[in-house]
């Protein structure tokens, strides 16, 4: 956006000058001084052809903006897909380490080890300028994990009754 933003101001510049030269030229012609009018109708050609290189120089400008746009576009889409697994892996290592089948809590050892793998995880995105994140809070996730295992729960129980009612019949 700067370079193009540079080539505008340069190309008003240069269209400025052209005025400038033309008024010259005009004023050269006046006095009888067809040389002199030469002259700057000369360089009055130079610039208009550097504005013109200019037109160039901001038409891929913008075009590389678009590139560029659409890559940052394309970063921030892969930065939630990366942000929503590692939520999922959270997710997954807490259930592991609640048993998965219901809110019991084993050691604080296994959570304080998921703690410092996660510090460490971020140590190193930070370290490697990656994406930077919120985490949510340990009782959000866990609350997370319980709605899971209550669903596990909920569908064994109804498997279990789907199977009693065959039995039965």
């Amino acid at each position: 956006m700067a370079r193009r933003l540079q080539a505008a101001r340069q190309q008003k510049m240069l269209t400025e000058r052209v005025e400038e030269l033309t008024s010259k030229a005009k004023f050269a012609v006046s006095e009888g001084r067809d040389d002199l009018a030469e002259a700057a109708l000369s360089r009055q050609i130079d610039f208009e052809a550097q504005a013109k290189k200019l037109d160039a120089v901001q038409q891929q400008a913008r075009e590389e903006e678009q590139r560029l746009e659409n890559g940052l576009t394309a970063l921030n889409a892969r930065k939630r897909q990366m942000e929503d697994a590692l939520q999922a892996y959270l997710i997954s290592r807490r259930e592991a380490a609640l048993g998965g089948d219901g809110p019991t809590r084993p050691g604080r050892s296994a959570e304080k080890k998921v703690d410092a793998a996660e510090q460490a995880f971020d140590r190193a995105m930070a370290g490697a300028g990656g994406v930077g994140f919120q985490r949510a809070d340990a009782d959000e996730i866990n609350r997370v994990a319980e709605i899971d295992g209550m669903q596990k729960s909920a569908t064994v129980a109804e498997r279990l009754a789907a199977l009693k009612a065959q039995q039965a019949a």
